[in-house]
This record gives structure tokens, C-alpha cells and sequence, in this order.
């Protein structure tokens, strides 16, 4: 490590202030960044008692988090520590020792190869879903691209038919998300054996999921022709190393963390594209022409590939409607971050949020503009100030799957409706992840 490394500077904000910021984790980024510069120690406790948040809001400053690898960096912080003892371990919150197995036998999955082998389906799907609309009229843009992305997944790759209202399974996903987040950032926490009322809330709805996923399982089991790929796929995995495949236990962790997690990031993308295109007529008739003009069969054999302005919308509306306000890692050694000398046992905070937002990296930040996706724009800009699913070795290994389901959802919308946004902001919350705070009215017309 350079000698000439600069200390990393202490934040200026009062304590009130970095509380605030804290509970507020996207938000709070873009505090953090204007008062303090792109690397800044956040501390709220004792390091012996909670140690320091180091936040980091510059594209460097990103690769140098997350391309670190183990035994520099691990993941086994506050927020996936308590989340793995809810909802038992997986692929997103395991440490480095349990995680490289796991990735391993689960990489299979998500190939393209994989993913195409279900595109036709998906696009059936969604399309089923937009006609159950009906004619003209209002409908909430959060509720509906949930609807939506709900069927696509349970129907495509897991063969269960979920409920018409997904709210009963999504509103206590969120209140989940904010308890792990609350303990999360707390430096003293009350013993998890304590029955306080979040704490009852969420094992029982954890209950609820797990046994949605052992029912899941179990049908899969019973029927061997049922079409359920992702199950199917877990079935059969393998650890290269051991040669032992996963347990019962194992695939319902997963199941559940792959349904909440591909639910929201999905469903948050194409709420907020959809939006967007109602508030820009213009840019939503360029989108609408594109998916009318493609053929079907070429629109779903590669939906990326057929949709390239589409695909811009998609990005943009990751960017700044994305589902992932930080990306965190703890440092294991001391490490380079930017320049700066960060201690052993800091909190990494990337925030994404910040970076997506931007002034410095992004002309009119604020502004929904797919062109800054397109080919030229993309190949002379920093890779690291666009991390809507992170970077590094442990990037989303859903990345192709989410855009792919996204791609083929909003051409389903444009295909048939046309969205006519009836407020001007898309208001969010992020718990654990953006997701948005209300309803999103819209009003559709069906297209000739």
C-alpha cells in the first residue's frame, strides 16, 4: 500500500446531523458528499462498540471497494449479519467463506443460455397481465408493475400462481427490510430473544415466506413435469468442490431471498420507466414505436438486442429510480480507497444513490434523458459511476434475468397502453431498498 496515502477525513456534520443522514442511507450519501468530499468517516459510536462508516461517493472510489476481494474486504456487515439470522443464509448476505460455494453452484442459473429458454413465457405472461387492465382508466403504477413482475416470476421460473394482490406479501417484505435496517445501524442493540413488536412481525412473516417456498418445493417434488426452472436448477446443483447438492433448507433461503429481491428491483425499475414515459410523451412514442415495429418472435428471442432505445429507458430509469441506494462492504486489512488510507474493520458505504445523482458525473443530473445511454455516451463514461447492480465479483448474479424481465414487461405496457403520468415526482423510501413511498397514479388509453 502507497505510504503517501491521506487519512481519511472525519466528517464535519454535528451528530444530530449524521444521524439524520444515516436513517436516510440514499439520501444521506449525497449529504455526506457535498459537506465532506467523495471519502468521508462517519463515526456514531466507539469504533469497540460500532466502528466507523467510511462513505464513498467517487468512481474510484467505488472500484476500489468493489473489486477488493477477500481477505481485504468481506460482506459480513450489521445490515447482512442480521438479515442472514432472519432469513436464513443465501448467495446476497453470506461472508466470503460460505458465499464462493454457493455463487459457484448457483452461477448455472442465470446464464443467458438459461434465461432465453424463458423469455417466450415471460413475454406471455405480461402481456395477459396489461389486457387484465381493461379499457381506459387509473391504475397505481407501483401496484401494478408488482402485479406484473410478481406473475412473471412465480409463473415463469418457479410455477406457483401468486395472489391478484401482491400488497399482502410486499408491505410486510418492506417493514422487514426497515427492522434488519434499523438494527442494522444501531450501535447497541436490544437481544434478538426481546418480543418487541418488529421483531414478532418479522419472524412470523419470515415464517410465511419460508413456507410459501417449502410449499414450492414440495409441489416440484411431487411433480416431475412441472415447469419451474429456477427450483429445477437448485435441485441440481451441486458443489464443484463437495459434490453435495443443497439442502431443502438452502433452496428455500434462496427462493425467498430470489422473490424479494427480483421482485422489488424489477418492479421499482418499471414503476419508475413507466412514470418517466407518462411525464415525456415524446420519448414514451419513440419507446412505443420501437416495440410495435420489432417482430415478436425477434422481440423475445433477444429483447435486449431488439430493443435498443427501450433498453435506454430501462437504464436511465435504474439510474435514478434504481432499487439500490448503497452497496456496503467491511474492511478486513487496511486498504486504499481513493487515495485515502481507510482502517481495518471500517463500513464501507458506496453510495450509489450519490453517484447516480451526481453534477460532476452526470450533465443535468436530475433530468430523464435515455440518450445518455446511448453507444457513444456509454463508451466515453467512467464504468464506476453507473452501479445500479453493483460491480466487482459480487455483482447481482440476477442482472441479466432483471433486465431481461424488465425489458419484456415494459414492452408488453407499450404494446397495448398508453401511460399518462398525473403527478410530477416519484416519491421514495429505502429501508434496504428503493422502493416507492405511495401510490403511483397513472391513467392509461388503450393504443389502436
Amino acid at each position: 500500500m502507497p505510504s503517501e496515502l491521506r487519512t481519511v477525513p472525519k466528517t464535519r456534520l454535528s451528530y444530530r446531523e449524521r444521524i439524520a443522514a444515516l436513517q436516510e442511507i440514499h439520501t444521506g450519501c449525497e449529504i455526506f458528499r457535498d459537506a465532506d468530499g467523495p471519502v468521508t468517516e462517519v463515526g456514531i459510536a466507539p469504533r469497540w462498540m460500532l466502528p466507523p462508516f467510511v462513505v464513498v461517493t467517487s468512481p474510484r472510489g467505488a472500484r476500489d471497494v468493489l473489486t477488493a476481494t477477500f481477505p481485504t474486504v468481506d460482506r459480513d456487515f450489521p445490515f447482512m449479519t442480521e438479515q442472514q439470522e432472519l432469513n436464513g443464509g443465501s448467495l446476497l448476505n453470506f461472508a466470503h467463506a460460505d458465499w464462493v460455494g454457493r455463487r459457484r453452484m448457483l452461477q448455472p442459473v442465470f446464464t443467458r443460455q438459461q434465461i432465453t429458454r424463458l423469455t417466450a413465457t415471460m413475454f406471455s405472461i405480461a402481456s395477459e397481465c396489461v389486457r387484465g387492465w381493461g379499457s381506459d382508466g387509473g391504475i397505481d403504477l407501483d401496484r401494478d408493475s408488482r402485479r406484473i413482475t410478481m406473475r412473471v416470476l412465480g409463473q415463469s421460473i418457479m410455477a406457483f400462481e401468486p395472489d391478484q394482490d401482491t400488497d399482502a406479501l410486499v408491505e410486510p417484505m418492506r417493514r422487514i427490510s426497515a427492522y434488519i435496517a434499523a438494527r442494522g445501524r444501531a450501535p447497541v442493540k436490544l437481544p434478538r430473544w426481546v418480543p418487541t413488536p418488529e421483531r414478532r412481525h418479522a419472524v412470523a412473516f419470515n415464517k410465511v415466506a419460508h413456507d410459501l417456498a417449502a410449499d414450492i418445493l414440495s409441489a416440484c417434488r411431487r411433480d416431475s413435469e412441472r415447469e419451474a426452472p429456477l427450483v429445477r436448477a437448485m435441485l441440481e446443483a451441486v458443489d464443484p468442490d463437495t459434490g453435495q447438492p443443497l439442502s431443502d433448507m438452502d433452496i428455500c433461503h434462496e427462493l425467498v431471498i430470489f422473490l424479494a429481491s427480483g421482485l422489488e428491483t424489477t418492479a421499482t425499475t418499471l414503476a419508475y420507466a413507466l412514470w418517466a414515459l407518462g411525464r415525456h410523451p415524446e420519448m414514451q412514442e419513440k419507446a412505443a414505436a420501437e416495440v410495435a415495429a420489432a417482430d415478436v418472435a425477434a422481440l423475445v428471442s433477444d429483447p435486449r438486442g431488439c430493443l435498443p432505445y427501450t433498453m435506454c429507458v430501462l437504464q436511465e430509469a435504474l439510474r435514478l429510480g434504481g432499487p439500490t441506494p448503497a452497496i456496503m462492504r467491511v474492511a478486513r486489512t487496511d486498504m486504499d480507497v481513493d487515495g485515502h488510507r481507510v482502517e481495518s474493520g471500517s463500513q464501507l458505504v458506496v453510495g450509489v444513490y450519490a453517484l447516480h445523482r451526481d453534477p460532476r458525473l452526470w450533465d443535468d443530473p436530475l433530468r430523464f434523458d435515455p440518450d445518455r445511454f446511448g453507444p457513444t455516451d456509454v463508451r466515453t463514461r467512467d464504468r464506476w459511476q453507473f452501479l445500479p447492480f453493483g460491480g466487482g465479483p459480487r455483482s447481482c448474479i440476477g442482472e441479466h434475468f432483471a433486465l431481461t424481465a424488465a425489458a419484456l414487461e415494459l414492452a408488453a405496457v407499450l404494446r397495448r397502453v398508453e401511460i399518462v403520468s398525473t403527478t410530477t415526482t416519484f416519491p421514495i423510501t429505502a429501508p434496504l431498498t428503493i422502493v416507492p413511498d405511495g401510490p403511483i397514479p397513472a391513467q392509461i388509453r388503450q393504443r389502436a
